[in-house]
């Protein structure tokens, strides 16, 4: 097997707040702002599917719910990649960042796990559940005049780049 082959490394949401706490933090608060966000996912082509989807965090994990048959869900169940942006908002501005996460959604069928969701987040029944599992976590933001993306991944320590509107490339935080 190559590393092309192998699939990223990937965590659940509490062991990404372990690992970066206060980026984890800043990350969910981001997702809370809006009740919707927009998950890509993979048609059976390979062909891109973005819908808009409700995230929750909840007892250590991220979960993706909705509805059965959905087209999203079945992307899912066959190809468990996805990217999620949390909402971007009504305007240009974006003053909290921009928020993405990458990773596999792994499909829960235990009856038991889906009633404790159910419990605490009364979705709309019947419904497929999904536990995100985490490969990529990106913030984006502008400070003072410059772009600072800060990447996370499982396994690695978060990394802040930075770039201005000059000729000067992107720089990184020691």
């Amino acid at each position: 097997m190559t590393g092309q082959d192998r699939p990223a490394p990937a965590v659940g949401w509490a062991q990404f707040q372990e690992a970066e706490s206060s980026f984890a933090a800043a990350v969910e608060a981001r997702f809370a702002q809006y009740k919707h966000q927009v998950l890509a996912t993979l048609r059976e082509d390979g062909s891109p599917r973005v819908t808009g989807l409700e995230v929750e965090f909840q007892a250590g994990e991220m979960w993706l719910g909705m509805m059965p048959g959905s087209m999203k869900a079945r992307d899912l169940r066959r190809d468990p990649r996805f990217a999620m942006q949390a909402n971007p908002g009504p305007d240009a501005e974006m003053a909290d960042g921009d928020v993405r996460i990458s990773g596999r959604a792994v499909e829960v069928t235990d009856p038991a796990v889906m009633a404790r969701f159910a419990s605490l987040v009364a979705p709309p029944e019947p419904f497929h559940l999904f536990r995100a599992e985490l490969t990529e976590v990106v913030r984006t933001d502008v400070e003072d005049d410059e772009l600072v993306v800060r990447v996370w991944r499982p396994g690695a320590a978060l990394r802040v780049l930075r770039r201005g509107n000059g000729d000067e490339g992107v720089r990184e935080d020691a």
